[in-house]
């Protein structure tokens, strides 16, 4: 599975960068908001700073000026993913995106019925969102499940992008369910190191080694 970060703050794409964990960005315009700056700039320090696919959403909501601010957005840089919300419009843009090579994320899907219309249309990316599905009482990885059956069944090549992921539990179901991306907030992704008996473990290395009194230096 390929772990995008979803964020736009820079200096946590860079540590995440080091550890080698980031194969990816995604964004979107409240992620934007909260970092304060400007949308074009930060996009284009996202993509100096990774290799891999990063995802910038479109504002607007008719075809005509979706095309124009994907043509824009996808000026920036080589890896520019043009992220476009599941409506109809959306669907025509992505199709005419698509036929140009030009990479695109169709966000915002909840059913299964959305996901098939986005690989009609030649999406690079479908994102189902768990976590909002979660908050409904209902179960995302049923909508992972249903997406990964269709797209195996036809022989799709759009890739399904969990999104809206919220715990290392999510991260873990997702990738038994055969996603092969998760968006993770970097706090998330930093939380898949942790288990209390590697920490309980690691103390008690480190008491047995000091108790040697060697060093290895």
């Amino acid at each position: 599975m390929k772990f995008f970060v979803d964020t736009a703050i820079v200096s946590d794409i860079v540590e995440l960068n080091d550890y080698g964990l980031v194969d990816g960005v995604t964004t979107n315009p409240s992620l934007i908001a909260k970092s304060g700056r400007d949308f074009k700039e930060v996009i284009a320090e996202i993509c100096n700073t990774v290799s891999g696919p990063v995802s910038a959403e479109i504002a607007s909501m008719d075809f005509d000026t979706m095309m124009a601010e994907a043509g824009c957005l996808s000026r920036i840089a080589p890896n520019v993913v043009i992220k476009l919300p599941l409506t109809l419009d959306s669907l025509k843009a992505c199709r005419k995106l698509s036929d140009k090579g030009i990479k695109t994320n169709v966000t915002l899907c909840f059913a299964a019925n959305q996901a098939l219309l986005a690989a009609k249309a030649g999406a690079t990316y479908i994102s189902p969102f768990i976590g909002r599905l979660d908050d409904l009482n209902l179960d995302g990885m049923d909508l992972i499940r249903e997406i990964r059956a269709i797209y195996d069944s036809y022989d799709f090549k759009t890739e399904i992008l969990a999104a809206s992921i919220r715990t290392a539990n999510h991260v873990k179901e997702a990738a038994k369910e055969g996603a092969d991306v998760a968006t993770i907030p970097p706090a998330v992704i930093m939380s898949l190191a942790n288990h209390t008996l590697t920490n309980k473990g690691l103390d008690q290395f480190a008491k047995d080694w000091e108790a040697t009194g060697q060093s290895i230096l």
